[in-house]
């Protein structure tokens, strides 16, 4: 049995509505007795228990429910929520012996494992743990993982600024298995390689798949130009779909380098990729370009909480309509922002107002999110996140 932490009455709609965040303001039994991480669960006012879950001492969100209703969270509870992960991912494709063997298994709220990151590179993965009360279920977590997929290794990848929030240092490592840096995997039947040590969140941009392949139906014979490219995974779909030549611009010289490797993979043109290690929205503001026939833009979150709404906005606005000048009439602008806090309605309110600064005007060809190994959830909005527009840009 574990503490059992009563809501104020009228509070309890959002668990029974199966929302996994209740704040701390919604209890009305005293938090300060309970240690980082603890597993609780959490009654009504009538002390009718209806979630079991995490708690924090240091965050707002001072619980996250894993079960609605009273459960045990041990190694069988864990064991059938992955399992279940998998089943899913396995129903959209995803796996060995497919076409698709880089995804992500379990995606925190939306799999019922709030907290909780694993993404899969073939027979390595990559767990990532942004809570106290993740860390302490990492044992059992990893001992799915070896008893059910025998992975070659396992990586943790907890090295976020969010851990702050939880009063925890951010950690990485090998945390079982032979030591791996590269690895390659198939997304769609494309090679690629996650750098599952040093890259970017856990080595790859697994959700967007499904822009990576509009890109490719769309990029024949263009002069593109790849801004946050990273290690270059749009370059790469736009070469497969017959791109005439692809610039990158990122900030990471690693990342630039290994889109070569990955176009060698494939068997594709080095020849036709150039880059340039620079700060994107310097490039933007020093560098006259010709205009391009296609321009990509990926920037990391830039709205990572309502405190940075209004600046923001103000940076995507900025790379937007700088985008806009570098490209031909009737060329193609892809443009994504992954940051929860700037909503759909934000995004096409700020693209409204460049192409009106610019003078071009924009046609919607393709509206595309999040791949759905990212899947939503109807019961916790915030898993939707991922906004990319592909827009035909004239005059």
């Amino acid at each position: 049995m574990y503490p059992i932490l009563k809501l104020k009455p009228g509070k309890e709609n959002n668990v029974i509505f199966r929302h996994p965040w209740v704040f701390s303001g919604a209890f009305a039994s005293p938090l300060d007795q309970l240690d980082n991480g603890e597993l609780v669960h959490v009654a009504d006012a009538a002390g009718q228990i209806i979630g079991t879950g995490t708690f924090s001492t240091h965050s707002q969100i001072a619980v996250r429910v894993f079960e609605f209703g009273k459960a045990e969270i041990d190694y069988d509870w864990i064991r059938a929520r992955i399992i279940a992960a998998q089943e899913q991912r396995s129903l959209l494709g995803y796996g060995n012996g497919t076409d698709t063997t880089g995804y992500r298994l379990v995606f925190g709220e939306a799999d019922c494992l709030p907290g909780l990151i694993i993404d899969r590179y073939n027979d390595v993965f990559v767990m990532q743990s942004s809570t106290a009360g993740v860390d302490r279920l990492k044992e059992l977590v990893t001992k799915v993982l070896i008893e059910e997929f025998t992975p070659r290794a396992i990586v943790e990848r907890s090295d976020i600024p969010v851990r702050k929030e939880e009063g925890i240092e951010e950690t990485d490592g090998l945390l079982y298995g032979a030591d791996v840096e590269e690895v390659e995997f198939l997304e769609n039947g494309i090679k690629f390689v996650a750098d599952v040590l040093a890259g970017q969140k856990t080595g790859f941009f697994l959700d967007q798949k499904d822009l990576r392949k509009a890109i490719r139906q769309m990029a024949n014979n263009g002069r593109i130009l790849n801004l946050f490219s990273h290690s270059g995974s749009f370059s790469i779909a736009a070469l497969l779909g017959g791109a005439e030549s692809i610039f990158n611009v990122d900030s990471s010289g690693q990342a630039l380098d290994l889109c070569s490797h990955i176009a060698e993979l494939n068997n594709l043109p080095i020849d036709r990729i150039t880059w340039e290690t620079a700060d994107v929205f310097q490039w933007l503001g020093d560098i006259p370009q010709d205009p391009f026939d296609v321009v990509m833009l990926d920037p990391p979150a830039l709205v990572k909480s309502q405190n940075d709404l209004e600046s923001g906005r103000k940076a995507y606005h900025f790379l937007n309509r700088a985008a806009m000048r570098l490209i031909k009439p009737n060329g193609i602008l892809i443009t994504s922002s992954c940051s929860t806090y700037f909503r759909e309605e934000d995004f096409l309110f700020m693209l409204r107002r460049a192409s009106v600064q610019t003078g071009r005007q924009l046609e919607i060809l393709h509206y595309v999110t999040q791949s759905p190994d990212h899947p939503w959830s109807v019961y916790f909005p915030e898993s939707r996140y991922l906004k990319s527009f592909v827009c035909r840009v004239r005059g």
